[in-house]
C-alpha cells in the first residue's frame, strides 16, 4: 500500500473527500446510491473548499497581510468556519457577521478560533429575514475598517470555482458515469461549480437542485425555516436557477427524518442539508431510470445539529411526535412529510 503524504499543513487536507457507498439507505431501490462526504474537510463542511478558494489568492498575492488585513464576511455556519480557520492558521483578523439564528455550537467554534462575532439583533424591515440586515452590516464594517476584504460568498465567481474541483473529483472516481447529482441549494456556488463542470467535460448528468420549502432560490413564496445550510430568503447574485434540470422542494420535517434514516441505515451522522437531499432522492426515486448511479453531496457532519436535528426533545416540540418516519420499514420512509 502506498502511503498517504505528509501534508504541509491543515489547509492541505481541503478537498479529495470520500465517496461512498449507501447500500442500506433505499434496499428495493434498483440504483446505485453514493454520497460524497463534505463534512471530512477540516473544518467540517463543503463550505472550506469555498473558502480556500476565495481567499488563499489574496493571501499569497500579498493583499491580505497579517496585522494589517481584516476579512468581514457574513456568515452564520459553515463558511465562516472555514474562513475562521484560515484566517487563524494565517494570523488574519476575521469580523464575522451573525445573527440569532447562528447556532450556540457554531459560535463557540467561532471564538475559538478567535474570530470577532458581529451580532445583527434585527432582521431587515422590508422583508422580515436576517440576511438584508446581516449584508448592510458588512458594508458598514468594510466601510469603516482599514485593510478591510469583504469575500462576499453570494456574488464572488471564486466560490464556484472551487466547487468544480468537488465535480471534478466525483466524474474521475466514477469515470464520468454519474447519471443524477443531488446537491442543496444556498449561495449557488456549489450548483454552479457542479455544472459548470458537467457543461465543460459534456456529461449526460442530471443536475437535481434541492432548495427548503420557504426558500425564494427557484421562485417559491418566502416562508419560516428553522433549518440552516440550504435555502435563503434572498436569490444571491451567484445563483442562476436554470442550472438545475430538476427542482425538489423539502421541508424541515423532511431534513430531520432524512437525517434520521441515514444515521439509522447508514451510521452517517449528516447535516442539515445532507438529509435534505436524501429527502429529495427519495421523493425523485421513481423518475430514476433502473441500473443509474445518483450521487448526493452531503455537505456537512451531523454533529453542529445535535441541539436540534438529533435531539428527541426538540424535534417533538417543532413536529410531534414523529419517530416512526425513520423506523419504519424502507416504503414508508419520508411519504407524506414533503
Amino acid at each position: 500500500m502506498t502511503p498517504r503524504p505528509v501534508l504541509d499543513g491543515i489547509l492541505d487536507a481541503i478537498g479529495d473527500t470520500h465517496l461512498v457507498e449507501l447500500g442500506g439507505l433505499l434496499p428495493r431501490f434498483p440504483s446505485r446510491v453514493l454520497a460524497k462526504l463534505e463534512g471530512f474537510n477540516p473544518g467540517g463542511s463543503v463550505k472550506d473548499r469555498s473558502a480556500l478558494s476565495m481567499l488563499l489568492g489574496r493571501i499569497r498575492g500579498g493583499e491580505l497581510i497579517p496585522g494589517r488585513s481584516t476579512v468581514v464576511e457574513s456568515s452564520s455556519g459553515n463558511l465562516a468556519i472555514g474562513i475562521a480557520q484560515i484566517c487563524r492558521y494565517y494570523g488574519i483578523d476575521f469580523i464575522c457577521v451573525v445573527d440569532p439564528k447562528t447556532t450556540r455550537q457554531n459560535l463557540a467554534i467561532l471564538r475559538a478560533y478567535q474570530v470577532t462575532v458581529d451580532m445583527v439583533t434585527e432582521p431587515d424591515p422590508d422583508t422580515g429575514a436576517y440576511l438584508p440586515a446581516r449584508l448592510a452590516r458588512v458594508r458598514e464594517l468594510v466601510a469603516a475598517t482599514p485593510g478591510a476584504y469583504w469575500p462576499n460568498q453570494y456574488a464572488n465567481p471564486l466560490n464556484p470555482r472551487a466547487h468544480t474541483r468537488t465535480m471534478r473529483e466525483i466524474a474521475e472516481t466514477l469515470d464520468d458515469q454519474v447519471d443524477y447529482l443531488f446537491c442543496a441549494t444556498g449561495t449557488g456556488g456549489t450548483l454552479r461549480g457542479c455544472a459548470e463542470y458537467i457543461r465543460d467535460r459534456g456529461l449526460s448528468t442530471t443536475l437535481i437542485g434541492v432548495d427548503a420549502l420557504g426558500s425564494v432560490l427557484f421562485g417559491g413564496p418566502p416562508g419560516p425555516r428553522l433549518l440552516p445550510g440550504h435555502g435563503a430568503a434572498v436569490r444571491p447574485a451567484l445563483f442562476d436557477p436554470t442550472l438545475a434540470d430538476e427542482v425538489v422542494l423539502v421541508s424541515d420535517l423532511d431534513c430531520v427524518v432524512g437525517c434520521r434514516t441515514l444515521t439509522q441505515r447508514e451510521a452517517i451522522l449528516a447535516g442539515g442539508s445532507s438529509g435534505a437531499v436524501t429527502a429529495a432522492l427519495r421523493r425523485f426515486a421513481d423518475r430514476v431510470p433502473a441500473g443509474s448511479t445518483c450521487v448526493l453531496i452531503f455537505p456537512d457532519r451531523g454533529d453542529r445539529y445535535l441541539d436540534t436535528i438529533y435531539d428527541d426533545e426538540w424535534v417533538r416540540r417543532q413536529f410531534g411526535e414523529v419517530s416512526h418516519l425513520w423506523k419504519e420499514p424502507e416504503h414508508t420512509m419520508a411519504v407524506g412529510t414533503c
